[in-house]
Protein backbone atom coordinates (compact mmCIF):
# COMPACT_ATOMS: atom_id res chain seq x y z
CA UNK A 1 0.00 0.00 0.00
CA UNK A 2 1.69 3.06 -1.05
CA UNK A 3 2.43 5.68 1.97
CA UNK A 4 1.20 9.21 2.99
CA UNK A 5 3.75 12.17 3.51
CA UNK A 6 4.62 10.22 6.95
CA UNK A 7 5.05 7.17 5.22
CA UNK A 8 1.99 5.61 6.40
CA UNK A 9 -1.66 5.71 5.07
CA UNK A 10 -3.50 8.45 6.70
CA UNK A 11 -7.29 7.53 7.83
CA UNK A 12 -9.13 9.77 9.41
CA UNK A 13 -11.76 8.62 12.09
CA UNK A 14 -14.65 10.82 12.82
CA UNK A 15 -14.40 11.44 16.54
CA UNK A 16 -17.43 13.17 17.03
CA UNK A 17 -18.99 10.72 19.58
CA UNK A 18 -18.77 6.89 19.99
CA UNK A 19 -16.29 4.24 19.94
CA UNK A 20 -13.69 5.94 17.59
CA UNK A 21 -10.32 5.14 20.37
CA UNK A 22 -11.55 1.19 19.19
CA UNK A 23 -11.01 1.90 15.42
CA UNK A 24 -7.85 3.99 16.05
CA UNK A 25 -6.52 1.25 17.56
CA UNK A 26 -7.05 -1.52 15.19
CA UNK A 27 -5.72 1.35 12.79
CA UNK A 28 -2.34 1.34 14.54
CA UNK A 29 -1.80 -2.25 14.41
CA UNK A 30 -2.27 -2.47 10.88
CA UNK A 31 0.07 0.35 10.21
CA UNK A 32 -1.69 3.05 9.19
CA UNK A 33 -2.09 6.56 11.04
CA UNK A 34 -5.35 7.88 12.79
CA UNK A 35 -6.24 10.85 12.75
CA UNK A 36 -9.33 12.01 14.43
CA UNK A 37 -11.70 14.67 12.88
CA UNK A 38 -13.92 16.81 14.84
CA UNK A 39 -14.16 19.85 11.80
CA UNK A 40 -13.72 20.46 8.26
CA UNK A 41 -10.44 21.26 8.05
CA UNK A 42 -9.58 17.51 9.81
CA UNK A 43 -10.15 15.94 6.38
CA UNK A 44 -7.67 17.30 4.47
CA UNK A 45 -5.14 15.03 2.74
CA UNK A 46 -6.73 12.55 4.30
CA UNK A 47 -6.53 8.63 2.49
CA UNK A 48 -9.53 7.14 4.11
CA UNK A 49 -12.31 7.52 7.04
CA UNK A 50 -14.13 5.70 9.31
CA UNK A 51 -17.18 6.58 10.96
CA UNK A 52 -17.92 4.86 14.15
CA UNK A 53 -20.30 3.03 16.15
CA UNK A 54 -22.07 5.31 18.68
CA UNK A 55 -25.60 7.19 18.69
CA UNK A 56 -26.67 7.81 14.88
CA UNK A 57 -28.52 10.77 16.04
CA UNK A 58 -25.59 12.08 18.14
CA UNK A 59 -23.39 11.90 15.47
CA UNK A 60 -25.15 13.68 12.94
CA UNK A 61 -26.18 16.61 14.84
CA UNK A 62 -22.25 16.58 15.41
CA UNK A 63 -21.75 17.03 11.96
CA UNK A 64 -24.05 19.43 11.39
CA UNK A 65 -23.13 21.56 14.21
CA UNK A 66 -18.85 21.56 13.04
CA UNK A 67 -20.13 21.87 9.05
CA UNK A 68 -18.87 18.73 8.24
CA UNK A 69 -21.77 17.40 6.05
CA UNK A 70 -21.21 19.01 2.96
CA UNK A 71 -17.06 18.19 3.00
CA UNK A 72 -17.84 15.04 4.13
CA UNK A 73 -20.61 13.97 1.61
CA UNK A 74 -17.97 15.80 -1.41
CA UNK A 75 -14.87 13.28 -0.29
CA UNK A 76 -17.28 10.54 -0.08
CA UNK A 77 -18.89 10.88 -3.67
CA UNK A 78 -15.65 12.10 -5.16
CA UNK A 79 -14.26 8.47 -3.95
CA UNK A 80 -12.65 9.01 -0.70
CA UNK A 81 -12.38 5.31 0.66
CA UNK A 82 -14.95 5.05 3.71
CA UNK A 83 -16.04 3.03 6.51
CA UNK A 84 -18.87 2.72 8.26
CA UNK A 85 -19.60 0.55 11.85
CA UNK A 86 -22.77 -0.18 12.88
CA UNK A 87 -24.05 3.47 13.52
CA UNK A 88 -21.75 4.58 10.63
CA UNK A 89 -24.03 2.43 8.17
CA UNK A 90 -26.69 4.53 9.30
CA UNK A 91 -24.79 8.06 9.22
CA UNK A 92 -24.21 6.65 5.19
CA UNK A 93 -27.20 5.61 4.01
CA UNK A 94 -29.88 7.65 1.97
CA UNK A 95 -31.80 9.56 5.13
CA UNK A 96 -28.61 10.91 6.31
CA UNK A 97 -25.85 11.15 4.50
CA UNK A 98 -27.30 10.18 1.52
CA UNK A 99 -23.64 8.41 0.32
CA UNK A 100 -24.94 5.49 0.04
CA UNK A 101 -27.77 4.27 -1.88
CA UNK A 102 -29.12 1.93 1.03
CA UNK A 103 -32.00 2.18 3.73
CA UNK A 104 -30.69 1.41 7.63
CA UNK A 105 -33.65 0.04 10.23
CA UNK A 106 -31.93 1.28 14.06
CA UNK A 107 -31.90 -1.06 16.25
CA UNK A 108 -33.56 -3.23 14.08
CA UNK A 109 -32.01 -6.51 16.11
CA UNK A 110 -33.25 -4.87 19.48
CA UNK A 111 -31.74 -3.31 22.13
CA UNK A 112 -28.78 -3.27 23.98
CA UNK A 113 -30.05 -6.01 26.25
CA UNK A 114 -30.37 -7.92 22.35
CA UNK A 115 -27.03 -7.78 21.52
CA UNK A 116 -25.08 -10.90 20.43
CA UNK A 117 -22.60 -12.11 18.14
CA UNK A 118 -22.29 -14.46 14.96
CA UNK A 119 -20.72 -15.88 12.90
CA UNK A 120 -20.44 -14.47 9.15
CA UNK A 121 -19.69 -15.33 5.57
CA UNK A 122 -18.27 -11.98 4.37
CA UNK A 123 -18.16 -11.73 0.29
CA UNK A 124 -14.32 -10.64 -0.22
CA UNK A 125 -12.88 -12.20 2.78
CA UNK A 126 -10.94 -15.64 2.81
CA UNK A 127 -10.05 -17.89 5.57
CA UNK A 128 -13.11 -18.39 6.55
CA UNK A 129 -16.14 -16.27 8.86
CA UNK A 130 -15.51 -13.30 10.38
CA UNK A 131 -16.96 -12.92 14.00
CA UNK A 132 -19.52 -10.32 14.00
CA UNK A 133 -20.02 -8.26 17.66
CA UNK A 134 -23.86 -6.75 17.11
CA UNK A 135 -24.57 -4.11 19.70
CA UNK A 136 -27.95 -2.12 18.74
CA UNK A 137 -27.17 -2.94 15.58
CA UNK A 138 -29.04 -1.80 12.17
CA UNK A 139 -29.67 -3.63 9.33
CA UNK A 140 -30.39 -2.96 5.67
CA UNK A 141 -34.01 -2.81 4.67
CA UNK A 142 -33.31 -1.78 1.48
CA UNK A 143 -30.18 -0.76 -1.71
CA UNK A 144 -30.44 0.33 -4.67
CA UNK A 145 -28.61 -1.23 -7.68
CA UNK A 146 -25.32 0.13 -7.12
CA UNK A 147 -24.79 -1.46 -3.64
CA UNK A 148 -23.52 -4.90 -3.55
CA UNK A 149 -24.82 -6.78 -0.09
CA UNK A 150 -21.88 -8.46 1.09
CA UNK A 151 -23.71 -10.29 4.35
CA UNK A 152 -26.93 -11.47 5.81
CA UNK A 153 -27.90 -12.58 9.40
CA UNK A 154 -31.19 -13.76 9.70
CA UNK A 155 -31.95 -13.51 5.80
CA UNK A 156 -30.97 -9.41 7.01
CA UNK A 157 -27.94 -7.52 4.86
CA UNK A 158 -25.42 -6.64 7.75
CA UNK A 159 -22.63 -5.51 5.45
CA UNK A 160 -22.57 -3.80 1.87
CA UNK A 161 -20.20 -2.17 -0.67
CA UNK A 162 -20.73 0.68 -2.71
CA UNK A 163 -17.70 2.00 -4.53
CA UNK A 164 -14.58 2.20 -2.51
CA UNK A 165 -17.84 3.06 0.55
CA UNK A 166 -17.96 -0.28 3.09
CA UNK A 167 -20.50 -0.45 6.00
CA UNK A 168 -20.99 -3.03 8.23
CA UNK A 169 -23.97 -3.25 10.74
CA UNK A 170 -21.67 -4.71 13.60
CA UNK A 171 -18.75 -4.02 15.41
CA UNK A 172 -15.57 -5.56 14.15
CA UNK A 173 -13.29 -2.84 15.82
CA UNK A 174 -13.76 -5.22 19.11
CA UNK A 175 -12.82 -8.34 17.92
CA UNK A 176 -9.46 -9.62 17.26
CA UNK A 177 -10.18 -10.32 13.57
CA UNK A 178 -8.95 -7.43 11.21
CA UNK A 179 -9.79 -8.45 7.91
CA UNK A 180 -12.78 -5.91 8.12
CA UNK A 181 -10.14 -3.13 8.12
CA UNK A 182 -7.61 -4.97 6.52
CA UNK A 183 -10.45 -4.73 3.24
CA UNK A 184 -10.96 -1.58 4.09
CA UNK A 185 -7.65 -0.12 4.26
CA UNK A 186 -6.91 -1.98 0.63
CA UNK A 187 -9.13 0.43 -1.07
CA UNK A 188 -7.37 2.94 0.84
CA UNK A 189 -4.15 2.36 -0.56
CA UNK A 190 -5.67 1.83 -3.76
CA UNK A 191 -6.93 5.77 -3.73
CA UNK A 192 -3.48 6.83 -2.40
CA UNK A 193 -1.77 4.94 -5.09
CA UNK A 194 -4.46 6.72 -7.85
CA UNK A 195 -4.11 9.85 -6.18
CA UNK A 196 0.09 10.06 -6.16
CA UNK A 197 -0.03 8.88 -9.81
CA UNK A 198 -2.61 11.65 -10.64
CA UNK A 199 -0.27 13.88 -8.97
CA UNK A 200 3.25 12.74 -10.59
CA UNK A 201 1.13 13.43 -14.11
CA UNK A 202 0.51 16.80 -13.22
CA UNK A 203 2.98 19.70 -15.27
Amino acid sequence: MPPGPTGKLLVGVLALQGGFQAHERVLARLGAEAREVRVPADLDGLQGLVIPGGESTTICLGLEREGLIEPLRERALDGLPVLGSCAGLIVLDRDHLGVMDIVARRNAFGRQVSSFEADIELAGLSDGPVRGIFIRAPWIAGHGPAVAILAHVGGHGVAARQGRMLAVAFHSELGDDDRVHRMFLNDVGDYAAGAARSSASQP
